[in-house]
């Protein structure tokens, strides 16, 4: 099944998850990223102080060359002259889970949506909860991010690297402060409904 979300032009459309291969390791502000990729897509990136560790790296090829445009996307996101990721992306979900992060991608830098609001663009908006649970999956933090994910009255909430590097990446981009913590940018008035397309 092959997942699509309408979406921006400049926005790369999942692939069909292949069985990861390689993987690398790059440094950031936050620390040491892991990235995992099947050859022709990230699989996964992985902050090491994530509760969610990568797969087991030895039975995998540490190789720098499958990651070159990451890396450099990567550290351009970091010194502020990258705004929205396009690299080629393969996580491995449920469908449900391939649904919300395709969804995910469609936040804007320096914006913030709740679960609530997630899962109303989903159309499915009993399901702030789900939305938190695959949220909490994800496999590609930082360029599907689920770092612009908040709580409905604006607050900080779950991350698996800890609200630190969250409170820290939406900073970075200028996530408005509200009283409350983060105030959740409106939502965009021309938002599509995702769909999965078989």
């Amino acid at each position: 099944m092959m997942v699509q979300i309408d979406q921006p032009a400049e926005r790369t459309p999942f692939y069909p998850p292949k069985e990861t291969q390689y993987w690398t390791t790059v440094r950031s502000p936050l620390g040491a990223l892991t990235l995992l990729s099947n050859g022709e897509a990230l699989t996964g990136l992985y902050l090491l102080t994530n509760h969610r560790q990568p797969p087991v790296l030895a039975t995998l090829g540490e190789d720098r060359a499958p990651f070159s445009e990451a890396i450099r996307q990567i550290e351009a996101y970091f010194d502020h002259g990258l705004t929205a990721f396009a690299l080629p992306l393969a996580p491995s979900g449920s469908a449900f889970q391939l649904l919300v992060w395709q969804a995910l991608v469609t936040i804007p830098y320096g914006e913030t949506r709740s679960y609530g609001a997630v899962a109303r663009l989903l159309g499915a908006p009993k399901a702030g909860r789900a939305v938190g649970q695959a949220n909490a999956r994800n496999p590609l933090a930082l360029i599907v991010p689920c770092h612009r994910v908040i709580g409905s009255s604006g607050q900080l909430t779950g991350y698996a690297s800890g609200l630190d590097q969250k409170q820290w990446l939406l900073s970075h981009e200028g996530a408005p402060f509200g009283a409350h913590g983060l105030v959740a940018a409106a939502q965009p008035r021309h938002s599509a409904p995702v769909r999965a397309q078989s």
